[in-house]
Order: structure tokens, then C-alpha cells, then sequence
């Protein structure tokens, strides 16, 4: 995948757990909310319909405020790759002001982990640029970091 600098956020981490793993926790709504948004933030709905086109609507509560995100996956590959954008709703309606598409991108690793690459594209640089100093790398590493401690907690 080309990146643009100019659009595009993107980190790459090696995790301590396999693709089946990630996958499934990033596809159940019963997994979403352990690890979705930097604590002490939280996911306080998550509804999944895990389909092309299907929803990916999550409600959030960020410092008392209550916040709907509301999205469509745009490429599912099981335990490989997630594309989800907030650029449609469910029905492909467009959204008025979207955000992002994020890519998951999974590779397996010799040791059972995972090779973990989280990519954010934006509409503009304006865009890109307000959510790297809304602090991207710092969130989507804490996200990360939860979703690996969630995980192996799953004993699985």
C-alpha cells in the first residue's frame, strides 16, 4: 500500500499475539469495548454487522461527553486485513463530515505473534495533521497496548 505523508497515519508493532486473536477481538462487539479507546476513555455501545457495508457504530464517553461514531467496513480479509470508514453509514449514506478509514493490516509472525500495521487516511492533510496532534500515535499505541493486555487475559 502507498502511503501519502501528506493524508496518512500509520504505525507498525509486533504483538505477543496471533492474527486469530486480533481478528476476533477487533470483530466482536463483545470485545470492542475492553480495548477501543485510550482509558479512561470508554466504549459504552458497540454494534458490529461484520460485513462489506455492514456497521461498525461505536458510542464512546470522552471526559463526560458522550460521542456516536458511526461506520461501514469497506474490505474485510479474515485474520489478515479490516478497512472500516466513518466516511459512510450503514446503506452506504454518505456521512457529513467523515473523519477516517483505518487499516488494520495482520501478518503472522514466526514466534505466533503478530505483525500489527494501523493505518489512518484522511481526506486532507488539514485533517491528517489535526489527528496526529490530537495525538495518534500516542492513542492508537495505547489502544494497542490494551488490546494485547485484554487478549492474553483472554487466556486463549
Amino acid at each position: 500500500m502507498q502511503l501519502d505523508p501528506d493524508t496518512d497515519l500509520s504505525f507498525t508493532r509486533d504483538l505477543p499475539i496471533p492474527p486469530s486473536l486480533v481478528w476476533e477481538c477487533w470483530t466482536s462487539s463483545e470485545h470492542i469495548p475492553h480495548f477501543f479507546v485510550p482509558k479512561p476513555h470508554k466504549v459504552l455501545d458497540c454494534d458490529i454487522d461484520l460485513k462489506v457495508g455492514g456497521r461498525f457504530n461505536t458510542t464512546f464517553e470522552v471526559e463526560g461527553n458522550r460521542m456516536e461514531n458511526n461506520g461501514v467496513f469497506l474490505e474485510i480479509d479474515p485474520e489478515r486485513r479490516l478497512v472500516f470508514t466513518d466516511t459512510y453509514t450503514e446503506g452506504w449514506k454518505p456521512a457529513p463530515d467523515p473523519f477516517m478509514t483505518a487499516i488494520l493490516d495482520l501478518a503472522p509472525l514466526d514466534d505466533g505473534g503478530t505483525r500489527y500495521t494501523a493505518t489512518a487516511r484522511h481526506r486532507s492533510a488539514e485533517k491528517a495533521k489535526a489527528h496526529k496532534e490530537m495525538g495518534f500515535y500516542d492513542g492508537w499505541g495505547i489502544v494497542v497496548d490494551q488490546l494485547v493486555d485484554y487478549a492474553q487475559g483472554l487466556g486463549r
